[in-house]
């Protein structure tokens, strides 16, 4: 079977950390206090570390100061104020970033350069299982640079970079890091510690833990949406309209996290080598709808509206995953390379849905390996380049009642480049990616499916150009051309999805999905100020998508049995998605010892599936804009964001209204020469208002937080 070549390759490439050549015995001289935070324009993510102002694509980056700022439980609200980022804000513990409109498949989740190896893509009610506390730093790629990390990455890459393997030796007997948290909406409680030391010459140990618990979330407002209002009010269910004018806590959104991690490394002039083992645990309530479009039994739920804890057959998700990472890196001493790195991690995941009643109803299992290997050129004149190849298996079962997908598995491998030369003014820049996908499911009469196996080739590939038009100013074009094999879950779903509230049908027969994508870029800086656009346009052939049809299709799919949820099927069609991400920042004055600045930001996409209208879930144009006062110690800042209605809509969802949230925030660093250490207080959604977004299935039943102070103590010692 094709699968074998694939798992020995992938062997073969995690292997290749034991041909390493022995590392210098003598530390490397850090180029920067070991308290200091990485520099925020360098993105390593890129393949080839670059500055932002020199990458053709989309480009943010988290850290320092803004991080402490914008974390949050979640990945996905930790990055939802960042250019083109939306979430899936399933409740305030499952969200997920969207990357121009595009999530699930679309979207690669990173830890250090390798997948995060849960089933957060599978269904938006899982969780993503990194933890945001541990990140050092957030990198965001959109566009075709994000290719280079798998043809799933057509939304684009979030990478989150810790340091559970040491790059550097402190310069310190013991080095000590740490954050603690209060947020009055979900009386959210936080604390998260890491520890490091040198244990002997050029060795250095890694030890970190993280708690986190929350109560259910209050929110702005009422708790169903005004469509959902209009219907809950026409109804002789004296109950269901009680529930339309539901305010305050969100039910069923508690939630509780730990983990704990280890590390080892070398670090040595002519390389570094480590591994990492951490253990994740994560409890957490799933908002659900609550039904308002006929009379219903009310009997046997908890239906008291006086106590906080007023449910409709909510879910509990109880997560754990161990997991166990590898990084090398070693230089080549020059000639034609610069270096090799090693990149391999493996997991074993578990989460089960937890009934009302205690009882287990579903358990989903996931058994993941990703290797990575860079070949990273050395710099001639003006060209340099990477090259590589990636190994990627994951073996998913659910077992339980409300399965919606047979035992599968996936074997990836592929090959990439990226290849880069600079000549001055110009800058011109070629990616490619060859990719073979190998899935299989089994026969499950539960189901009614026979399983079966297809493989796909994928070959993706971008070439893009850059001009400097003034000092400090440069235009760029990119042009993509990519394909993505359809996903397990397209090609084998077949069953009740709780999750979703949907019966899920997926099609074995789909072909690969392909696009042609154009980005053009416009980026300036000088003093005092720089911009940031980025405007794009994708053509898709054979778009894989959800959407409701007459339920007669699934009932067949499941033996003519009746189900439990709306019929949803995945279909191919073409597809179109254009949109802008904008950014830009001013010094306007300096004040003392204050530098007063201003910032912005502007996002937008529109989506279209011929034949059927506008794509679902598509964020609205947003708008965000702030005005801080920086100085060596203190720093105020206020912002403003207000996110448009939609009213462009599919043909099964509802409008979402508009909203403007006020935010602000002040920081103190108590001790000078220390950057790490800050306290700070915020304030977010000031005013107190209802807030839901357009790209959430959950929108019309879940809205945002409400008013959250915040307070942040990040330590360095």
């Amino acid at each position: 079977m094709s699968r074998f070549p694939l798992l020995r390759a992938g062997c073969a490439l995690s292997a290749l950390c034991l041909a390493f050549p022995v590392l210098a015995e003598e530390a490397a001289a850090p180029d920067q206090a070991y308290h200091d935070d990485a520099k925020s324009d360098i993105v390593v993510t890129a393949l080839i570390p670059r500055r932002q102002g020199d990458i053709l694509s989309g480009t943010s980056v988290l850290t320092g100061e803004k991080l402490v700022r914008d974390l949050r439980p979640s990945i996905g609200e930790t990055l939802a104020r960042q250019p083109g980022v939306s979430a899936t804000s399933f409740g305030p513990n499952a969200s997920r970033p969207i990357l121009r409109g595009f999530q699930g498949e679309r979207v690669r989740i990173l830890t250090d350069g390798i997948g995060s190896f849960d089933v957060s893509n599978t269904s938006v009610d899982h969780a993503v299982a990194i933890n945001p506390l541990t990140a050092d730093r957030i990198e965001v790629l959109r566009g075709p640079a994000a290719l280079l990390y798998g043809s799933s990455a057509i939304g684009g890459v979030v990478n989150v970079i810790d340091s559970r393997i040491p790059r550097r030796v402190p310069d310190e007997p013991i080095h000590v890091d740490g954050i603690a948290t209060y947020g009055s909406a979900a009386n959210e409680r936080t604390l998260s510690g890491e520890v490091e030391a040198p244990i002997a010459q050029n060795f250095v140990v890694h030890v970190d833990g993280s708690w986190t618990k929350t109560d259910d979330l209050r929110t702005g407002g009422y708790i169903l949406s005004k469509p959902m209002r209009a219907i809950a009010a026409q109804s002789d269910d004296a109950e269901i309209r009680e529930d339309g004018q539901w305010k305050g806590k969100l039910p069923n959104t508690a939630a509780e996290t730990w983990e704990v991690a280890g590390g080892f490394a070398y670090v040595g002039t002519g390389g570094n080598l480590g591994v990492s083992v951490s253990h994740s645990e994560n409890r957490y309530g799933v908002p659900s709808r609550i039904d308002v479009a006929e009379d219903h039994d009310h009997e046997g739920e908890d239906h008291d509206h006086d106590e906080p804890g007023h449910t409709h057959e909510d879910v509990t998700l109880s997560m754990k995953q161990t997991r166990a990472d590898l990084r090398g890196e070693v230089a080549t001493g020059g000639g034609f390379l610069d270096s090799i790195r090693l990149r391999a991690g493996w997991a074993q995941y578990q989460h089960q849905e937890i009934e009302p009643t205690g009882e287990v109803g579903t358990t989903f299992k996931n058994q993941s390996m990703e290797s990575r290997l860079e070949f990273i050129q050395a710099r001639q004149g003006g060209w340099d380049g990477a090259f590589g190849a990636q190994f990627f298996t994951r073996r998913f079962e659910a077992v339980g009642e409300e399965k919606f997908l047979p035992r599968n598995e996936t074997n990836q491998l592929g090959v990439f480049t990226l290849q880069s030369l600079d000549l001055g003014d110009t800058r011109i820049e070629a990616g490619g990616r060859f990719e073979h996908t190998d899935l299989s499911a089994v026969a499950d009469e539960d189901l009614f499916t026979a399983g079966g196996r297809r493989n796909f080739n994928a070959l993706s590939g971008s070439l893009g150009i850059s001009q400097a038009v003034m000092p400090g100013w440069r235009v760029g074009l990119n042009l993509s051309r990519s394909e993505r094999a359809p996903s397990a879950e397209e090609l084998f779903a077949r069953g009740n999805h709780a999750g979703t509230q949907a019966f899920e049908l997926g099609n074995a027969d789909f072909n690969k999905e392909k696009s042609w994508g154009v980005e053009g870029t416009l980026r300036g800086q000088g003093t005092g100020y720089s911009v940031s656009f980025s405007a794009y346009h994708n053509w898709f052939d054979g778009y894989i998508y959800d959407s409701i049809v007459d339920d007669s299709v699934c009932q067949a799919a499941n033996g003519g049995a009746e189900l439990e949820f709306p019929c949803y099927a995945y279909n191919q069609a073409d597809a179109r998605y254009y949109g802008f991400e904008a950014e830009g920042n001013v010094k306007l004055a300096q004040l003392g010892g204050y530098a007063i600045n201003l910032d912005g930001v502007a996002d937008y996409v529109r989506a279209t599936i011929k034949g059927s209208g506008p794509a679902p879930r598509i964020p609205p144009l947003r708008l965000l804009g702030g005005i801080e006062a920086q100085g060596e110690r203190i720093t105020a800042r206020a912002e403003v964001e207000h996110v448009f209605e939609q009213n462009r809509i599919a043909a099964t969802e509802t409008p979402t209204d508009g909203f403007t949230l006020v935010n602000a925030s002040l920081a103190f660093k108590p001790f000078k020469g220390n950057d790490r250490t800050t306290l700070m207080l915020s304030a977010n959604n000031i005013f107190d208002v209802e807030a839901r977004r357009h790209a959430s299935v959950l929108k019309d039943f879940a809205p945002l937080a409400g008013r959250d102070i915040r307070v942040t103590a990040r330590f360095s010692l």
